[in-house]
């Protein structure tokens, strides 16, 4: 059933949530609490990138998940990828498995050495504008052969119509200025104004009980729908409202 707000009443109503839950304490129950561990920038930037993939599915196994990486990385993310040397770990997240993870640590060692780390590999795209360009560039950068087939689902594709969930939400973390201490905000090569809402199924529900989304499907043009009204309710940092959407779904039933 769709809530009727004017629009004044709907911002207010949107600020008053993102404040409440862009608190310090969400990061008890998010698998964000994976990177916080670390305060070296390529540490966070990669453990942010593995967790954020695999985050589909319930928060509890993410962190669970998140929680063997560490291990398999001896507590060392940069370190291990720069010294890495093909292997099969013994790894299962859902559909991402030992073959997986081999592929994106080889493809990450390839994004330093070669690309100058995954902040760079996340160029603007002269002929995509924004952040859809961004991720396109990223993805052609990270997916080079021998990058294996059945690994490419991993690593959303924009230009295809995803609605890039996870990737959208590790730009969040890494992009995002926050006072509250919830997302990192330690990449400056892209302003915030072109992060996008990592739409998934709470924020897209309530989306459409507060009229700010009428398609029915969670793909990329639901995303660019979203953005539209929320850069008009801040210009300068649309993505906060990801706090206000996610709480009302997933803590408050919305």
């Amino acid at each position: 059933m769709k809530i009727s707000f004017t629009q004044e009443k709907l911002k207010a109503f949107l600020d008053e949530k993102a404040e409440l839950y862009n608190q310090a304490n969400f990061i008890q129950t998010d698998p964000i609490q994976i990177p916080k561990r670390f305060t070296r920038k390529e540490d966070i930037e990669i453990s942010s990138f593995l967790i954020s993939t695999l985050a589909w599915g319930n928060r509890t196994a993410i962190i669970k998940s998140g929680e063997r990486l560490l291990e398999i990385m001896n507590f060392k993310p940069y370190e291990y990828v720069m010294g890495y040397e093909e292997q099969r770990h013994m790894f299962v997240h859902r559909t991402f498995n030992s073959d997986d993870l081999n592929a994106f640590f080889v493809s990450l060692k390839r994004i330093y050495k070669q690309h100058g780390g995954l902040e760079a590999s996340f160029q603007a795209n002269p002929e995509i504008p924004g952040v859809r360009g961004r991720i396109a560039s990223f993805r052609q950068a990270f997916t080079t052969e021998p990058f294996p087939d059945r690994t490419q689902k991993h690593i959303a594709n924009p230009l295809k119509g995803s609605s890039a969930k996870r990737i959208n939400m590790f730009l969040r973390w890494m992009v995002r200025k926050d006072e509250s201490g919830v997302d990192f905000g330690i990449w400056n090569s892209i302003p915030m104004s072109e992060l996008h809402l990592p739409l998934d199924v709470h924020t897209g529900n309530v989306a459409r009980k507060l009229g700010i989304l009428t398609r029915t499907q969670n793909d990329w043009r639901s995303v660019a729908e979203i953005q539209e009204q929320l850069i008009r309710f801040d210009p300068e940092d649309p993505c906060k409202y990801d706090f206000a959407l996610f709480g009302l779904g997933a803590f408050e039933n919305f």
